[in-house]
């Protein structure tokens, strides 16, 4: 949508100077049919007054007519501006949740690899017989190995759940024309990298249990 350039604010009208009223005339030295003729003069003034006094009026009214309708589009300004500050709330709200759950990827990938990587090394110690058995620290890796799988679960569970609920805002704020809803709401990249790591990380657990190299 295109933006809007704001109207100019409309002109007050020049303050008026009101003329001052006529007088009444004086007739007591006025004659037969000269009396009328003076008060109508008279009411012919007093009706050029009020003309005047009613074209500012008029003026006046015309005036305060544009400025309501120039603080309308004012308003209808700032309701597109919150429209689009709204949109962009609910991006990064998003954006938020993708960095909660990568920061949850990378404790979850500290504890897979660690936990692995202590099991290959004691393994191999066993193999070449360095060491009489390596089960005990194949255990506490494979442990960890479990734990940072608990943590990427709870991870990819509570940012579907958060993702769903934001989705279905979103949906009916853009029903409601609270936002514009234009811009698009992909997948989430770091949900994606979450649930292969969880592969990952159950494929490294299981070459543990069964004793089996998944890897090479």
């Amino acid at each position: 949508m295109a933006e809007q350039t704001p109207a100019k604010p409309p002109v007050r009208p020049e303050r008026l100077t009101p003329s001052p009223v006529p007088p009444i005339p004086d007739t007591s030295s006025a004659q037969g049919e000269e009396i009328p003729t003076i008060y109508s003069h008279f009411r012919t003034g007093l009706s050029r007054h009020r003309t005047g006094l009613s074209e500012h009026r008029t003026d006046l009214s015309e005036y305060r007519t544009d400025l309501s309708m120039h603080r309308t589009d004012l308003s209808e300004n700032r309701t597109e501006m919150s429209m689009r500050r709204t949109g962009m709330s609910i991006q990064r709200t998003r954006m938020s949740a993708d960095r909660t759950l990568m920061s949850e990827i990378r404790t979850s990938l500290s504890m897979i690899s660690f936990g692995f990587t202590i099991y290959q090394a004691f393994r191999k110690l066993a193999d070449s017989g360095a060491i009489v058995s390596g089960r005990a620290p194949g255990n506490f890796g494979g442990i960890l190995i479990v734990l940072g799988m608990i943590i990427l679960i709870g991870g990819i569970w509570r940012h579907v759940q958060f993702a769903l609920q934001l989705r279905h805002l979103r949906k009916e704020m853009i029903d409601s024309d609270l936002i514009h809803g234009q811009s698009p709401y992909p997948v989430s990249v770091a949900l994606v990298v979450a649930i292969l790591l969880l592969i990952v990380g159950l494929l490294a657990l299981l070459s543990i249990i069964f004793n089996i190299s998944l890897f090479g």
